[in-house]
């Protein structure tokens, strides 16, 4: 356990071993105001809020220690170790958590989400992130459908995909839509490659025709029609989005748009004390043309960073660089052009001379190597080393970029989306999806680096599934898509959904890990991730959500 005391006594215990024989006087003065000094860090030492005892806490620390017992004073953790050291701190308002033998683990960060759009549709989503089942995902459907009046829209916005369904991966056809909601338009998005809908809904987005499957090209266009959430509904289906979250054992993100009109939410609750999930925003303009890009370059050079707090805060410039080279989901290869590599180049120029780090959409091998062909031409001018610029998605990376990023001191923030779109994949570009994204490599590669789901739509967003994703190599599910040889140890896996994203959002100080001074965002698990069998790790839980100190989940 770390605590000032202890230090201390050893100090005193061994100046009065030095003074022994020695003038009495002087003994007394010494220990005298070494009392004093002990008195004061006693009085600083104030007994602990929160004390959660008899149990696994897995640190995440560089070492990867555990511990007993975890103690929390205000929003920041003050000792960590032995059940008796630390139950030791404890005052008579201090509230004691027996954990009974559970294991805790940090807060689960993500690094790349769209969790703030999410919040506008999440009240009428029917969410089958995880559900590896046909049969299960219509049970929710069917569920949905009793539960709300004739005539209300019912939509499932992306984070599944049909191949997840062992049982059955069947599309979804009009006549079982309409008897199963012949009152209430239905639009099933999977992920971004197909929409399905019921005559109702094809009625309402004055879709003609006898087929009720929206194409990949359409499917975006078909989801901008549909109704969301405002004023105090927005405000209700955000609140159940992050509570749905802290489930999922989720108490940070960095999101890849913060929503001017949700985030004054966020703001207010964090105001408030109230708010569950810290939010790191990745900021932006996404330029589409020559001229866009002269418009942008003097607001880019009166950005600031990193001005906001623990809770809210800008944290990076991106996703989207130049519109025209932000990589599609589903195309089997890109090829950037000179002129628009120009176009990009003036960007990230002005954000290099800003002195602002850059987290930009890079998923497609050629895109990939096109970009750090250009970062490594501004690197001469205007070195980025210290900046943490750092690419996002990365699906394609190899050795061979990541060996540049190392030397350029960059990032990466992966977002496997074969966590539901493996199936997909595997028809897009062959054997060669059963390597994205390769874990192992960028592993070994040297460069900082972190798991995200670049969630709600694109991919799922439980923590747990894409942790076991990159321990198993199985999608959702359980089909395997990803090889053997690229897979990572659970301790690896954690570290990077934890302790390497604390990094991406810039904030390794304070969260991460479980350690004393760094932030109170723990998370008691329904069982032991570290010895659970590999295919239950998809399926574990929060018990308790603990976010600065607070508990904002608590299992029924």
């Amino acid at each position: 356990m770390t605590t000032m005391l202890p230090a201390v006594a050893t100090k005193v215990a061994k100046l009065a071993k030095n003074a022994k024989k020695k003038n009495l006087s002087a003994i007394f003065v010494l220990f005298a105001g070494f009392a004093v000094h002990v008195g004061i860090l006693i009085a600083q030492q104030r007994p602990a809020d929160l004390i959660l005892f008899n149990g696994k806490v897995v640190t995440v620390d560089a070492r990867f220690s555990t511990a007993q017992a975890v103690a929390v004073s205000g929003e920041r953790i003050t000792a960590v170790g032995p059940d008796k050291e630390v139950l030791a701190l404890a005052g008579d308002a201090t509230r004691r958590v027996d954990l009974q033998g559970k294991t805790v683990v940090p807060g689960l960060i993500d690094n790349h989400m769209h969790l703030l759009r999410a919040g506008t549709t999440w009240q009428r989503e029917v969410r089958w992130d995880g559900v590896g089942t046909r049969k299960q995902a219509l049970d929710l459907l069917r569920r949905r459908v009793a539960a709300v009046k004739p005539g209300e829209w019912i939509y499932s916005l992306g984070g599944w995909t049909l191949e997840q369904f062992a049982d059955d991966s069947r599309p979804f056809a009009l006549a079982e839509l309409d008897q199963i909601a012949p009152a209430n338009p239905v639009f099933l998005q999977a992920s971004y490659y197909r929409g399905y809908v019921n005559s109702r809904a094809m009625e309402a987005l004055g879709i003609a025709g006898p087929s009720n499957v929206i194409d990949e090209a359409n499917v975006r266009a078909a989801a901008a029609k549909l109704p969301v959430a405002s004023g105090p509904e927005l405000e209700a289906s955000t609140r159940q989005m992050v509570s749905e979250l802290n489930k999922a054992g989720l108490t940070a993100f960095g999101s890849a748009a913060c929503e001017p009109n949700v985030l004054p939410i966020y703001r207010r609750w964090a105001e408030q004390k109230k708010l569950n999930v810290r939010v790191f925003c990745i900021v932006g303009f996404g330029p589409g043309t020559p001229e866009q890009v002269t418009n942008v370059l003097p607001q880019i050079r009166s950005m600031k960073m990193r001005q906001g707090d623990a809770f809210i805060n800008d944290i990076a410039y991106g996703e989207t660089v130049y519109g025209p080279l932000h990589d599609p989901m589903f195309i089997r290869a890109s090829n950037p052009q000179p002129d628009q590599l120009a176009q990009w180049r003036r960007i990230a120029t002005e954000v290099a001379k800003a002195g602002l780090p850059l987290h930009v959409h890079a998923n497609l091998t050629a895109t990939i190597g096109a970009f750090l062909g250009q970062i490594e031409l501004i690197n001469r001018d205007y070195p980025i080393k210290e900046l943490r610029w750092t690419l996002a998605h990365v699906n394609q990376i190899d050795a061979s970029h990541l060996a540049r990023m190392k030397a350029l001191g960059m990032s990466a923030a992966v977002h496997p989306w074969a966590v539901i779109n493996g199936g997909i994949n595997r028809t897009v570009f062959g054997d060669a999806a059963l390597d994205m994204a390769p874990l192992r490599t960028i592993q070994m590669s040297g460069v900082p680096w972190g798991l995200g789901s670049d969630g709600s739509r694109a991919n799922q967003i439980l923590p747990f599934q894409t942790i076991a994703w990159a321990v198993t190599g199985r999608m959702v599910g359980g089909t395997e898509v990803l090889r053997s040889s690229q897979r990572l140890t659970r301790e690896e896996a954690l570290t990077a959904h934890t302790r390497g994203n604390a990094w991406l959002v810039f904030q390794e100080k304070n969260l991460g890990s479980i350690e004393v001074g760094k932030l109170a965002d723990l998370v008691v698990l329904d069982r032991d991730y570290l010895t659970v069998p590999a295919d239950q790790i998809k399926d574990i839980t929060a018990v308790q959500t603990i976010v600065n100190g607070r508990i904002a989940y608590d299992r029924p």
